[in-house]
């Protein structure tokens, strides 16, 4: 079940509906079920894995509990490293299994081919289990908070079920923390007029993101991306830059559908972009984009490997394989390691370039604080991430390769042809009005700020605003033109 589509209209607010009527001491088995039902509504077989993942995790938190029962402290280390080893071995491998088997078996078998031997191991037909690498990273964060010592084992089983499965996050994110989400099920949540409203407008500004603009966008990017060979440099240009945007707009909109679903219902979601465009540094990119999943690898990889408290050559390695396990987490394809991987060394390099462009600064005397030097290092962030998203978005490397290099060899006059790609006229438009919208409310304007502004207005402007914003996305939103109409981190 998709977010954008008639089926969640139908279906959430028959979830919101009965969870404020039912009682209290019911409505963590309404949305249990209800995050099943709507899990399962692609593919119901696969309800037991995420079943198996929750029942693994929850009962190695209960485990890890009653270690500290134990008086020898080398048995009860010993015996919490078995429970976090035997929690994480299980659920990888079921995530290796179902995303990675196949990768894996056909990059040995283009070896074993280059160097003329037989490799006779046969792929597995199975489909990628929507949300998988989502949820299995939020029940092992959950393993090691109990591990650390974070929260205690949560001993009841249907309320750590929901939390797994939490149909709002459920299969794009956020990745929650147990932390946060867990004892939010255990508050009673009353029905609030402000609240519900606040909720159904970050959702509907989630929708204006994805069907007016991502699915929009994606109709370029697909038309140019799909077919490579047809297009040249200038135009491979224009739909890196869009693509940057659609997906953006595609997984920030999910966010922001999935953090309004919850505070519709009184729960509280961790933010998950914070204006990533507008970073003015790689590193600072990635505190600002996927945030969830970013700090997951900072508190559960990075740390523990030793984060910068080692010294810089172990402190670079940790950097690169935070990247590369990042790249390999979005996808089964050497694609994407090679986009983690150059995340990780534009990292490495700006740490070890640090000084020169300090040396360079001084002598030029350039003021770092001044609006020029700003946009030029937002500027260059963003021409870095494009770059990389061209192995991110590209169906094959060799289609990377062939595009990275047609847009260094930009020698194509530009001719009305160049901008025929797959939009007319009056959807560039729409296209850039929107585009021009969301850098006016989403970059520079604050959503809480906004937000206060809207409420502090007569109650017949606020209504006049809400039924323009439904109606533009109903009229100008993209439905079933594109097979983008999917969140593009479903398939993560």
């Amino acid at each position: 079940m998709l977010f954008n589509s008639l089926e969640y209209l139908i279906y959430f607010p028959i979830i919101i509906s009965l969870y404020f009527i039912f009682p209290f001491r019911f409505r963590w088995l309404w949305l249990l079920s209800a995050s099943y039902y709507f899990y399962m509504s692609w593919n119901p077989k696969y309800a037991l894995l995420i079943l198996t993942s929750t029942a693994i995790t929850y009962f190695s938190g209960i485990y890890l509990e009653k270690a500290n029962t134990i008086e020898n402290e080398k048995k009860k280390d010993n015996f919490k490293k078995w429970c976090v080893g035997i929690s994480f071995t299980s659920n990888l491998t079921i995530l290796f299994f179902y995303k990675y088997f196949n990768f894996i078996n056909e990059s040995f078998l283009g070896i074993f081919t280059r160097l003329e031997l037989d490799w006779k191991v046969p792929n597995f037909d199975v489909l990628l289990p929507v949300g998988i690498s989502f949820y299995t990273f939020q029940a092992l964060s959950y393993t090691m908070d109990v591990y650390r010592g974070k929260l205690k084992a949560e001993k009841h089983f249907g309320k750590y079920a929901l939390f797994v499965s939490f149909f709002p996050q459920l299969v794009a994110g956020p990745i929650e923390r147990s932390t946060n989400l867990l004892p939010q099920f255990y508050e009673k949540h009353k029905f609030n007029y402000d609240r519900v409203k606040d909720g159904i407008i970050l959702m509907l500004w989630g929708f204006f993101k994805k069907v007016v603009i991502a699915d929009r966008l994606a109709i370029l990017v697909n038309t140019v991306y799909n077919n490579p060979a047809e297009y040249h440099g200038i135009q491979f240009l224009i739909a890196t830059v869009f693509f940057s945007f659609q997906i953006y707009c595609d997984f920030s909109g999910y966010s922001d559908i999935a953090i309004g679903s919850a505070n519709v219902m009184g729960y509280n979601l961790m933010t998950n972009f914070n204006k990533p465009y507008f970073s003015k540094s790689i590193s600072e990119f990635w505190r600002r984009w996927h945030i969830s999943l970013g700090t997951w690898f900072k508190d559960y990889l990075y740390f523990p490997l030793g984060g910068s408290r080692a010294s810089k050559l172990k402190t670079y390695r940790n950097i690169m394989i935070v990247f590369l396990t990042s790249g390999l987490w979005h996808g089964a394809s050497w694609n994407f390691v090679i986009w983690g991987f150059i995340h990780g060394a534009y990292q490495v390099i700006g740490y070890e370039l640090k000084p020169i462009r300090n040396k360079v600064r001084s002598l030029l005397r350039i003021n770092i604080k001044s609006l020029f030097y700003k946009i030029y290092k937002i500027g260059m962030t963003f021409i870095l991430v494009c770059f990389a998203w061209i192995f991110f978005r590209a169906n094959t490397l060799s289609d990377a390769m062939y595009i990275i290099k047609s847009i260094f060899e930009i020698n194509t006059p530009i001719t009305k042809e160049t901008f025929n790609l797959g939009l007319n006229k009056r959807e560039l438009l729409i296209a850039f009005i929107s585009l021009s919208n969301l850098f006016l409310l989403d970059f520079i304007g604050k959503d809480n700020k906004i937000r206060k502004i809207i409420k502090e207005k007569p109650i017949y402007f606020r209504w006049i605003l809400y039924y323009i914003c439904i109606f533009f996305i109903l009229i100008f939103g993209e439905y079933g033109q594109t097979d983008a109409s999917s969140f593009l981190y479903f398939q993560f």
